[in-house]
């Protein structure tokens, strides 16, 4: 035993021991195993020890048990340990626990009936599971159909779904659920409703090939082969069914608690129709044929409502009325005849009663005659080579012979439907491949079995073959595709099995070649059998009791055949003349159509005659028919081996798909597992083969990623390499010794059965230490916790203890002190008066000899002080004498060498003026100097303020002191006065203190007196006050009493009157939300229908392969636009379109275009009136916002006022300015002119000139920047009005409410909300005060600015007058270039790229000033030259008096430079004019060859729609309603079309939703109504259409819109739908928390992110990208919430639904990174600003799902937690979370049923849908929000890029 099975085999391993009752029983081993123990010591669940015995040759070890985290795998192979208990036990505990009925074993779907109904097979489950792989979504039927789907769509390659099991385990269901996925997901290559078609062949194959049994109420009593056929685009073409081995024996028996065919009992339980009078039927007691097994009647099934279904089936299928009625003729006519009574005439012979009644209604409803019915009943015909006898037969023949003709004529009527119903689902369409559905019979044994049994158990015997080599074949593939070495694995081969039966000299031909004998029987048959096999074939064996059995050793188990009726069933006579009797029926055609073909060969494609007959029905034509006779003496095994054979031929040209249907008990009870049962099952239908072939080799397996991840835990740091590869192949080599037991292909690790449950042991013992070391160190922390908190109590209470006592200790220390401080302080007291007294004496007469010294030292300091003043004016006189006197001579010699330099300098300054060098270096120059000069300044006004304050504190210190010594003089003199005074007056106070002293003591007397009346008296008064303030609270206390249950009364009577104002709200909310959502779903299905109807007509034109010359069919709604939205020409149209039809072709559907037409006029009618109530809504909400406008603009008005001031103080202040600066330039005008003779005049003049034209710049900028902001308050008013109004096609019911207020609580109620609203607005005018204080902040600023550079521009002007004439062309030159490199550097700050450009035009400027200055200095030169000459010549002529007065500035001629004169616009009005035949090229350039990424890039948002609006008021200007209505129409159309074309590129939808909308808008902002207009700026108010109303085109349009809309959801979750799942499921967007499970031969999609694969980034990237183009195509903000929301709504329901269709995902690591991934939408959300847009309550329902998988899950107050916190989950979603709930690791626990119990019990008074999953089709209701453009008209400019240059501007 090697030491990996010694590691397993320890204490508290669980193993399995073989069990008599429950087949296998779990145990616990209680004792270590070791090599030489004989025993196992055991302890079972119930808690009873016993010794399991091993046995002593084999030393067989029992089962182990898979660990806790694989019971319940999706897939039996993800199982470690591969064995039969194993998967028992999985399965029962998925159908138990979690009520799963299905579970994958490799490539097999096992199915176990629940014998429940269960909602898991709606419209939502087919659409969750559409699209998905196989592996990633639980196990089910739909799963295995799209696996095939997509398989034939991937390999073009047919397909076939094969369905098997006992009788009663759901075949029928299974494969009946397989095709409605085919026909739900596929949808019909045409208008026929194939799918519907191939979905009614059920109910009909039902009703007449399905009886019950005592093991199933609807078993299939015959096998069949749908193939459903696709075209190239992969959609259902049709279909064609192929039937096998109908049971025929039960139309004439059925054994106890069984039924006959349904059919029968649904026209018996209909015999009171009035169409069913002529069949003469009764209860179903009456006839033999119904009444054998005593239970006509099955609970809960209504027969009479089963045949209304099966009849709409038949006309469904094209069988019509009479068809129908002769089909229940027959019926009927099998029922009369099983009742017809044969007695014995005598031994030999029997007769038929005359005048039976069942005879006679038989011989009526099939048209034959009496007599002849009744003689071949009772006779028959023998032919010889030479004479013909008719030879009677006795009763018990001529029964047998009844009963044969009744199986017979049944067989044709089944083989007629199965034709017919082939022929309705017939295409003429070409088949591109097919999809077939095996639905065939189990594996079958009962007590007594017979030929049937025989046929059944064979065909089973190989169909195992098929699939054992099926599975074998892909094991091989795996392996070698991994490149694993591959070695043979031993599997079971039936082929000796098979042999035995089809071979030469096999069973069925020793049965063929025994019913060729003339006197062959089923004993002689018996024993040619033992003689063959008996000895030659283990498989064969006999029966020791019997001599008229054999027994065969199938696949499954051992048979035992009753060899009696083998021969007669395999012949399956009938009576040729009562054939002929029936073929000669002239009254009943259906009849002889039945048995037209009798003598010719039963085909392939028709039914045999016996019981082992089978159906192949063929749409082609059947050339078998054309066959020899010699075919009709084929036997039934014969023919049943050759048909077999072709469905093997049949199914190795597919790829097969397998679906094993497991009944769990034999009594059909729900949820109830009867292991024996289904083991019997588990080993017949192979899935114990597949186990034990995939146990053979490698299981399991695993990728290196999934590998490294799950065992990350077992590896050390230094073996984690870089390649994970490489350290998987190190860390196995470490953990199993054993190399056998794994192998490493390409991508995967290849392991044996039981090696991942080893692994899975190592990595729990190693998380188990890591856990009890954790545990032990939180354990450590917390006592080391509690002890410091003890010792810190402890000390605590020692110092409280001891600082109590060190304060009594200071307590009595400070009395102590205080009592040492008293006697200190009253000896201090005493001594203190004394000294006192003594120090009063001496100070006064310290005091009058020391203020006489004082007056003496006072008068000497008064005289020396003026003498010093004197002097000191004396002295500064002299000194600033000679100052004056030395600082103009200096001032003289500094003038006359400065003015000696000057002249030099200047000659340096005129030589280096004409170079750009002096430029530069005078600019850093003067930068230097100004740098410098601004320092010295900085500097001295420093130093200026330090000396003044250092002078003003001097002065106050000055002014200070000498109040001081001025008071103290005072006080001095003062004391001097009051001491002579106080001398005199001591003699008389002395007097006066003895009188006092006689007074007080009479007052002291007087005042003890009134003392105690006063204490009297404040005694009663403080009584009296108590008493009144007790008095005074009681009252108050009843007040506050008052008030507080006023209050209360109040504020419950608010909350009431708030309650219901909401409730009512939301009410009326929710209908208009219903209401919108009707009438939007209307509009999709009228749409739809529209579509519907242009298919027909292509087909119709297509059908007739002529096109009629000059008509072309317009759009339908350009013909309901021309029609005025009636849409009458459109039903004309479709009404000529059918009769057209008519007449064409007659194969045309035309009541399905009736139909089509009676619908869409209803839904046009419902249209209407849905319009109309919504157009009378609108007006109530337009009244009701009129009057809030109303008083919006009352109560704005103030505010207006208040800034109409402060822009008239601006204006008014900018005015002033403005004056200041006109004067200024006047005066620099008039010192120009006053020096006009000077040369340079014409620099001043250039100077000028540029201040001026920089000063025109400036005003200009300042209207812009004024017309900008005007423009931005303007948009915020809009956008303001926009927050506040709805939608302007939303039905207000804010009016409504007020014309109910009729009482006082209404009143009130109105009261309190015009109060909020109130306060709604204060809050926003406060929000727009602050607005416009901080615009009137930033124009100060911007006011500031001017002022500022007004001042440097006087002080430019100020300096270049100062300098000297040659001097200021300089100057401005350099004030020029400094100007130019400020501008410059600005720009280089702002936008490099403008400021390469500037700098090119800056130097180009310079050039040209450059030039300029020469011209100027060669001009001046030449003048000179000319005023001398002149100057001559006046001396000499002695005239030229006034050219000598001319200036050489004014002679000049100043160089003319070429001035662009701009051009005065045109006052447009926003039209644009267009030809009527450039209509087309409009619209074709416009909007069908427009490119809306180039649009939205370079071109304004919304650009066709202002294009496409101005043309529409042109015409609207020149009154051409036929001009109006085309373009509309043209427009209308055109967009349905390119959306038709481009519907699923996103640009191109998102681009003409904005634009659409944005034309929408248009047509309400300048439609002339007030609601509208009132948002206008005045212009625009001009621009309102005048002459047509539009109002109904605005409806259309809108409509279009809600189209565009849904397009652009529909889009949008295309691109989503892939992403979702894995990037919210799947993807581990927190590395690390969710852990691997082991997968089975199913892989589920990796929580890995490997290229390609989605991750959450990949959602947010793509939710941006879908927000950033629609903000770039101009979409309104209301309508990018209400996307967001619907897409938001998608994701969470798509994740949901997935999450609850996902055992693997529902666990609490899952849930932490769902409700991470949901924080990161909602930060997207908070990044966007959307938060307030509703999406994130759209993802409620998963937020709670996460939570739900997060919470604990044990106790009632865990189950009372969840049902609260789950209020936007269903109860039926909530339960299967909980059964879906799968722990990861071991540490985990699963949930346990009664909890769930205790959940569903909480749960069940919820009113709510028994829905499982969330509608992921659901669109929100869109509403399209009134938003006015503040954008001109006439301002809009068409780009030469569109082409539309015949467009004219009017």
């Amino acid at each position: 035993m090697n030491r990996e099975l010694e590691y397993m085999f320890v204490q508290s391993a669980r193993v399995w021991i073989p069990d008599a009752e429950e087949v296998w029983k779990s145990a616990e081993l209680t004792k270590d195993y070791k090599n030489d123990d004989a025993s196992l010591q055991l302890m079972l669940e119930d808690g009873t020890t016993i010794d399991h015995k091993l046995d002593p040759k084999t030393k067989n070890l029992p089962y182990l048990r898979n660990p806790d985290i694989l019971v319940g795998e999706n897939d039996l192979t993800a199982l470690s340990y591969l064995h039969e208990p194993a998967v028992l036990h999985n399965l029962k505990v998925r159908f138990i626990d979690s009520k799963l009925i299905y579970t994958y074993c490799g490539i097999v779907l096992v199915a176990i009936n629940p014998y429940e109904t269960l909602p898991i097979y709606g419209t939502d489950i087919i659409n969750a599971y559409s699209g998905q792989n196989m592996g990633d979504m639980d196990p089910h039927i739909f799963a295995v159909a799209e696996e095939a789907y997509k398989q034939m769509a991937r390999d073009e390659r047919n397909q076939s779904i094969i369905v098997s099991g006992e009788s009663g385990a759901g075949k029928t269901v299974s494969a009946k659920y397989a095709m409605r996925y085919f026909a739900t997901v596929s949808g019909s290559a045409s208008e026929a409703n194939v799918e519907e078609k191939v979905l009614a062949s059920n109910p009909i194959m039902e009703a007449i090939g399905n009886a019950k049994t005592t093991r199933n109420d609807n078993s299939s009593r015959f096998g069949k082969y749908i193939e459903i056929g696709f075209d190239n685009r992969y959609r259902i073409i049709g279909a064609n069914m192929r039937t096998y081995l109908l049971e025929k024996s039960r139309v004439v028996f059925q054994a106890d608690e069984e039924r006959n065919y349904h059919i029968f009992y649904q026209l018996c339980a209909s015999a009171n129709q009035p169409e069913f009078k002529n069949l003469r039927l009764s209860t179903a007691n009456d006839f033999l044929y119904t009444r054998q097994g005593r239970s006509p009647v099955i609970e809960g099934v209504d027969d009479a409502k089963e045949l209304r279904t099966t009849r709409h089936a038949f006309t469904l299928l094209g069988i019509n009325e009479s068809y129908q009625i002769g089909l229940f003729q027959v019926l009927a006519a099998i029922l009369h005849l099983g009742n017809v009574e044969i007695k014995d005439r005598d031994s030999d012979s029997s007769l038929i009663a005359p005048n039976n009644r069942h005879l006679t209604a038989f011989c009526e409803l099939v048209g034959v005659t009496y007599q002849d019915m009744s003689q071949w009943l009772c006779h028959r015909k023998l032919k010889t080579a030479t004479e013909t006898y008719i030879k009677p037969l006795p009763r018990l023949q001529a029964t047998n012979a009844r009963d044969a003709l009744s199986k017979h004529i049944y067989a044709k009527l089944f083989n007629w439907i199965v034709e017919h119903v082939n022929k309705a689902l017939v295409t003429n369409i070409k088949q591109h491949s097919f999809i077939g559905v095996l639905d065939i019979y189990g594996f079958e044994t009962f007590e007594i079995n017979s030929f049937e049994q025989f046929c059944i158990n064979y065909a089973n015997e190989k169909l195992q073959q098929q699939f054992n080599m099926h599975v074998f074949k892909l094991e091989q593939e795996e392996y070698m595709k991994e490149q694993i070495p591959w070695t043979l694995i031993d599997f079971y081969d039936n082929q000796p099995c098979i042999n035995l039966i089809e071979a030469k000299m096999g069973i069925l031909d020793l049965l063929d070649e025994e019913c060729k004998m003339p006197k062959g029987s089923d004993d002689s048959w018996a024993q040619k059998l033992y003689n063959t096999h008996l000895k030659t074939c283990s498989l064969f064996e006999k029966p020791r009791m019997s001599n008229r059995a054999f027994i065969i050793q199938h696949f499954a188990d051992k048979v035992e055949y009753q060899c009696e009726g083998f021969l007669e069933k395999n012949k399956d006579t009938v009576n040729e003349e009562q054939i002929h009797v029936l073929k000669a029926s002239k009254k009943f055609n259906l009849l002889v159509e039945l048995f037209q073909d009798e003598e010719k060969a039963t085909t392939p494609t028709g039914q045999v005659p016996g019981t082992g007959g089978r159906t192949r029905l063929s749409i082609k034509p059947d050339k078998g028919r054309d066959t020899s006779s010699k075919e009709h003496k084929k036997t039934v095994g014969c023919q049943f081996r050759n048909s077999l054979q072709m469905l093997m031929e049949t199914l190795n040209a597919t790829t097969p798909h397998y679906v094993r249907c497991i009944k769990p008990n034999d009594f059909k009870l729900a949820f109830s597992f009867d292991p024996k049962r289904a083991v019997q099952q588990l080993r017949a239908c192979g899935v114990l083969e597949t186990i034990r072939i995939s146990a053979a080799g490698f299981p399991s397996r695993w990728t290196y990623q999934e590998f490294f991840s799950r065992y990350r835990v077992l590896m050390k740091q230094k073996d984690v390499l870089p390649d994970k590869k490489l350290t998987c192949k190190n860390v196995l080599e470490k953990l199993v010794q054993d190399q056998d037991k794994y192998q490493f292909g390409k991508t995967k690790i290849f392991f044996r059965a039981g090696q991942v449950a080893y692994l899975e042991k190592l990595r729990a013992d190693k998380l188990r230490a890591a856990c009890i070391r954790i545990q032990k160190t939180i354990r450590c922390w917390l006592a080391r916790k509690k002890y410091l908190r003890q010792r810190s109590a402890a000390i605590t209470i020692q110092r409280f203890t001891r600082g109590y006592q060190a304060r009594c200790l200071a307590k009595f220390m400070r009395r102590t002190q205080a009592a040492t401080i008293i006697q200190k302080y009253q000896r201090m007291c005493v001594e203190r008066k004394r000294f006192r007294q003594k120090q009063a004496a001496a100070l006064a007469m310290q005091t009058i000899l020391r203020a006489y010294m004082a007056r003496q030292k006072y008068q000497a300091l008064l005289r020396e002080h003026k003498a010093v003043i004197i002097q000191k004016h004396v002295r500064g006189w002299l000194a600033r004498c000679w100052y004056k006197r030395c600082l103009e001579a200096i001032v003289y010699l500094q003038c006359c060498i400065r003015r000696m330099r000057a002249k030099r300098e200047l000659k340096k300054l005129k030589i280096e003026a004409r170079s750009v060098e002096h430029f530069k270096k005078l600019n850093k120059g003067m930068e230097n100097k100004i740098m410098q000069l601004q320092r010295k300044i900085d500097e001295q006004n420093k130093d200026n303020r330090v000396i003044s304050e250092r002078l003003v504190s001097l002065e106050s210190s000055y002014a200070s002191e000498s109040e001081r010594m001025r008071g103290e003089l005072g006080r001095l003199r003062g004391v001097e006065e009051d001491a002579k005074n106080k001398a005199n007056q001591v003699s008389s106070l002395l007097e006066e203190l003895e009188k006092l002293r006689k007074e007080l003591s009479v007052t002291q007397q007087e005042k003890k007196t009134i003392e105690d009346w006063a204490q009297k008296y404040r005694d009663e008064m403080e009584k009296m006050v108590s008493e009144l303030k007790d008095q005074n609270g009681l009252l108050k206390k009843e007040k506050d009493d008052l008030n507080r249950m006023i209050q209360e009364q109040s504020q419950q009577m608010t909350e009431k009157m708030t309650r219901a104002i909401a409730q009512e709200t939301q009410q009326l909310e929710t209908d208009l939300n219903e209401e919108r959502s009707r009438y939007q779903n209307l509009l999709t299905e009228h749409l739809r229908l529209e579509e519907k109807y242009d298919d027909l007509k292509e087909e119709l034109a297509h059908s007739k392969n002529v096109s009629k010359p000059g008509h072309r069919r317009t759009d339908s709604t350009h013909s309901s636009n021309e029609s005025e939205y009636t849409y009458n020409s459109e039903y004309a149209e479709l009404e000529d379109g059918s009769r057209v039809g008519e007449d064409v072709t007659r194969g045309m559907d035309t009541s399905l275009t009736l139909k089509l037409q009676k619908r869409v006029t209803e839904l046009e009618q419902e249209k209407q009136s849905l319009r109309n109530e919504l157009e009378n809504k609108e007006e109530q909400f337009q009244r009701a916002r009129a009057r809030d406008d109303a008083q919006f603009r009352k109560a704005r008005g103030a505010e207006l006022e208040y800034e109409s001031l402060k822009r008239q103080e601006l204006e008014s202040e900018n005015k002033k300015l403005r004056h200041d600066l006109a004067e200024m330039r006047q005066s620099l005008l008039g010192g120009a002119a006053a020096s006009a003779g000077a040369p340079g005049s014409p620099a001043y003049k250039v100077l000028l000139d540029q201040l001026n034209a920089s000063c025109e710049e400036l005003e200009v900028r300042k209207e812009e920047v004024l017309i900008l902001r005007s423009q931005l308050v303007s948009q915020k008013e809009a956008m303001h009005h926009k927050d506040e109004k709805e939608t302007m096609t939303e039905p207000s019911v804010f009016a409504q409410d007020v014309n109910k207020l009729k009482d006082a609580d209404e009143l009130k109620q109105a009261y309190v909300g015009l109060k909020d609203t109130n306060r709604l607005l204060e809050q926003q005018l406060q929000t727009q005060r602050r607005t416009y204080d901080s615009e009137v902040e930033s124009l100060r600023g911007e006011l500031q600015n001017v002022k500022e550079e007004n001042n440097r521009q006087q002080q430019l002007l100020a300096q270049n007058l100062q300098l000297p004439p040659e001097a200021r062309i300089e100057a401005s030159l350099q004030h020029e270039i400094t100007r130019l490199t400020n501008e410059n550097l600005e720009l280089m700050a702002d936008d490099p790229t403008a400021s390469r450009e500037a700098r090119v035009i800056i130097l180009r400027r310079m050039v040209d000033l450059m030039e300029q200055l020469e011209k100027q200095d060669r001009t001046i030169r030449k003048l000179k030259k000319q005023l001398k000459v002149y100057s001559k010549r006046i001396g000499e002529m002695g005239a030229g008096h006034t050219e000598g007065q001319t200036s050489p500035g004014q002679m000049v001629e100043e160089p003319i430079h070429p001035v662009n004169i701009p051009r005065r616009e045109k006052d447009f009005q926003g039209m644009l004019e267009y030809k009527k035949e450039d209509e087309m090229k409009l619209v074709k350039n416009l909007i069908l060859e427009l490119k809306p990424r180039g649009v939205a890039v370079n071109l304004i948002p919304g650009l066709p729609a202002y294009i496409l609006f101005m043309c529409l008021r042109h015409s609207d200007y020149v009154n051409d309603d036929q001009k109006v209505r085309t373009l509309l129409t043209s427009t209308i159309n055109s967009i349905k079309k390119i959306l038709k074309k481009r519907g699923d590129d996103f640009e191109t939808v998102s681009f003409w939703l904005a634009n659409t909308c944005r034309f929408l808008h248009c047509l309400k902002q300048y439609s002339g109504d007030e609601v509208f207009m009132k948002h206008n700026t005045s212009r625009q108010n001009e621009h309102c259409l005048s002459n047509f109303d539009l109002a109904e085109y605005r409806q259309v349009i809108s409509d279009l819109a809600i189209q565009i809309y849904q397009q652009l959801v529909k889009c949008m979750e295309n691109i989503l739908q892939p992403m979702i799942v894995s990037g919210m499921l799947e993807h581990e967007t927190i590395q690390g928390v969710s852990g691997v499970k082991p997968t089975g031969l199913r892989k589920r999609t990796s929580s890995i992110a490997d290229e390609g694969t989605y991750t959450l980034d990949s959602i947010l990237r793509q939710l941006s990208a879908f927000h950033s183009t629609m903000c770039q195509h101009g979409t309104d903000p209301e309508l990018i919430k209400q996307v967001v929301k619907q897409l938001f709504y998608i994701i969470g329901a798509v994740t949901l639904n997935n999450l609850l269709l996902r055992k693997d995902m529902c666990s609490w690591s899952k849930g932490m990174q769902i409700r991470y991934n949901v924080s990161q939408l909602e930060e997207w959300l908070r990044d966007k600003g959307l938060m307030n847009c509703g999406a994130k309550e759209t993802l409620e329902p998963l937020i709670q799902a996460a939570q739900l998988l997060q919470v604990k899950k044990k106790t009632d107050e865990d189950a009372e937690a969840i049902c609260s916190m789950c209020h936007a989950l269903t109860t039926a979603q909530i339960v299967k979370v909980l059964n879906l709930y799968t722990p990861v690791n071991e540490f985990e626990e699963r949930v346990s049923v009664s909890f769930i119990r205790t959940i569903q019990t909480r749960l069940r008074d919820r009113c709510e849908s028994p829905q499982l999953l969330m509608d992921t089709k659901m669109i929100y209701p869109v509403t399209f929000p009134f938003n006015p453009s503040s954008l001109a008209l006439e301002t809009i400019q068409i780009p030469t890029s569109l082409n539309l240059s015949f467009l004219t501007r009017v």
